[in-house]
């Protein structure tokens, strides 16, 4: 059995919504469609056909997500090894231990694994890329049409997926942008914003900045959705954003070397909740989340965290 695993993007270019790296492992003695190409010279339902195909035939898939607000962090290199890192995960163990090589669309080496190696058009070279292409595109697709343009039906999702279009700019100076879905280092996006744009402060090796990756790291092990961290503007700062269901949550982190003299949620006293209740508003108010009509439901939480190796000593939803 000789195995290659491809790897491909979309999304790259949009400035809304997800970036999404799909993986797929095909054995080379698997016959392919004719229509296993690159997605872009595909129809629709072809596309949607030859996606079906894939998750039928294929050895093992996987699918990675990057969010707007990592982007926006992280920037798209980073973001497209993170992405291919998250779809190279999802594979099975069989496929990941067998493979002979991973061939990777494009120019940028998206992961650092000695069988990998890149290829420029190898969508439309190696069939196992060109796989990756498909289901990459059609589940993007998917998502954009089928969730995001009914959420926000001003903004003609169902039609640009995201992309830069007329109507999407024109529809994006209208209503604005929306938090945690366009991407607000990209133009025209950021032209629009108005004022600076957040500081986003990178991890340090500090113990704050390691207690603030674990507190991060613990509420995505419980269903949260990390937006943003260390969002800072000159008014204001704040640890966290996530979000869970229907809620925006706000998050303090207080870390301390130990707890013997109580954990840090003590420190969250009335001055430092109204800082918080501030620091919210100012992030809708930055991302227009005040102007929607539809102001998402708004949770304050505060993390208590110890030690040289930092743990999570409480998680204490703040009431009004």
């Amino acid at each position: 059995m000789t195995i290659t695993i491809g790897i491909d993007e979309v999304g790259r270019g949009s400035i809304a919504g997800p970036l999404l790296v799909g993986a797929v492992a095909l054995d080379a003695d698997t016959k392919c469609p004719a229509d296993i190409r690159d997605s872009k010279k595909l129809s629709k339902k072809k596309r949607q056909l030859m996606a079906a195909w894939v998750k039928e035939n294929a050895l093992s898939y996987g699918l990675g997500w990057v969010t707007a607000p990592e982007i926006d962090s992280l920037g798209m290199t980073k973001s497209l090894k993170l992405a291919a890192r998250r779809a190279y995960n999802q594979l099975s163990d069989e496929a990941k231990t067998k493979a002979t090589q991973i061939a990777i669309d494009g120019n940028i080496m998206m992961l650092d694994d000695s069988r990998a190696f890149s290829l420029i058009k190898g969508d439309d070279k190696v069939r196992a890329i060109s796989a990756a292409s498909i289901i990459a595109k059609v589940t993007r697709d998917y998502y954009m049409t089928e969730k995001i343009a009914l959420e926000y039906p001003k903004y003609g999702f169902e039609n640009h997926v995201g992309y830069g279009t007329k109507t999407h700019i024109e529809a994006i100076e209208k209503y604005g942008p929306v938090a945690g879905l366009h991407r607000f280092t990209f133009q025209p996006v950021k032209r629009m914003v108005s004022g600076s744009s957040p500081k986003i402060d990178k991890v340090s090796g500090t113990a704050g900045r390691r207690a603030e990756t674990v507190a991060a790291e613990y509420l995505e092990d419980r269903g949260y959705h990390i937006i943003v961290r260390n969002w800072k503007t000159r008014e204001c700062e704040i640890d966290i954003v996530a979000s869970k269901g229907e809620a925006l949550c706000f998050v303090e982190v207080k870390y301390r070397e130990d707890n013997k003299h109580g954990d840090g949620v003590a420190a969250i006293t009335s001055k430092k909740l109204a800082q918080m209740k501030f620091s919210a508003r100012v992030y809708l108010h930055h991302y227009g989340l005040d102007k929607t009509g539809k102001t998402p439901d708004i949770k304050l939480l505060a993390m208590s965290l110890h030690g040289d190796t930092p743990v999570v000593d409480a998680v204490i939803d703040i009431a009004d």
